[in-house]
């Protein structure tokens, strides 16, 4: 565990932070049209890129070679995906400004992203509600799913293994996902709109985190809001728990890759770490059935 605090050098507010496999760099999106890489150890930053508008969602490939993001449709510019190689070698401050692909998703505006069970593969999720795949290198759409959801997609997060993935939507329900063929394998429908969702590696869980929109926090007490963690059973379908702590919408939650902890971001200003007890290890969400690894 590093504790160098990490220079922030965006002008603006930051939409997205990515950390990569090796926890050696991690990317961050901005609203002052930048993207930035940083050295996770010293919180140092190695490299900017620039853009006309700013970046919504940034991501790395599953091997850490590459660094996917969208950039905004905003003031006559469309929106893009583009993809950048990732030097390794050295220090990390040689890198190159000029992406080996970009393309600009037609209809629906694309606002996350992320590498998909192959490197030549960019799933996206949409305004409309609609998740895709595209061809990293010439920007066609390979496979669409219009209806995955009826409103804005607002988080999109792999399994470890990439094979399925978790959506979170304004339509107040998160789903799985098949990455292949896009087919919805679970629904979990809660009651306010979601902003992100996680899924747990080593049990079957999932993490949902929303609540009211920020205009209607001062009016709103904390339990009417829904600014809880929630967690899901995956396979089943049912809500197994809740933690608290937001007095705000929970917009951000990632788990770490052990799955000993997860941390939330809320519209209160608050990351919060949260680490499991030994009660969430021991439980068994199948009873008595032993699932084999």
């Amino acid at each position: 565990m590093f504790s160098h605090p990490i220079d922030f050098l965006h002008q603006f507010l930051s939409w997205y932070l990515y950390c990569a496999a090796q926890s050696r760099f991690l990317v961050s999106g901005s609203a002052d049209n930048t993207m930035r890489l940083w050295e996770v150890q010293t919180g140092k930053c190695l490299f900017f890129w620039e853009f006309p508008t700013a970046v919504k969602r940034v991501a790395f490939s599953e091997d850490d070679d590459q660094i996917v993001c969208i950039t905004e449709q905003r003031m006559g510019y469309q929106g893009a995906v583009r993809i950048f190689n990732i030097n390794r070698d050295g220090d990390g401050t040689q890198q190159s400004k000029e992406p080996v692909s970009m393309f600009n998703p037609i209809g629906s505006k694309a606002v996350v992203c992320a590498f998909a069970h192959t490197p030549d593969l960019i799933l996206t999720g949409h305004e409309s509600g609609k998740v895709a795949l595209f061809d990293a290198k010439t920007g066609e759409e390979v496979l669409s799913n219009e209806h995955a959801h009826r409103d804005v997609v607002t988080d999109l997060q792999m399994a470890q293994d990439r094979t399925y993935f978790i959506t979170s939507s304004k339509d107040k329900t998160a789903r799985l996902h098949e990455t292949r063929t896009l087919t919805v394998l679970k629904t979990y429908t809660t009651e306010t709109p979601l902003n992100s969702a996680a899924i747990a590696p080593n049990k079957p869980y999932v993490l949902l985190g929303g609540g009211q929109d920020a205009m209607s926090v001062t009016t709103t007490s904390l339990r009417q809001g829904k600014f809880e963690t929630r967690f899901w059973h995956k396979v089943l379908e049912e809500e197994v728990g809740r933690v608290k702590g937001h007095f705000g919408p929970v917009n951000t939650i990632a788990v770490s890759p052990k799955g000993d902890c997860y941390a939330s971001g809320g519209e209160d200003g608050f990351i919060r770490v949260h680490h499991f007890d030994e009660s969430y290890f021991r439980a068994k969400p199948y009873g008595d059935l032993e699932i084999e690894d």
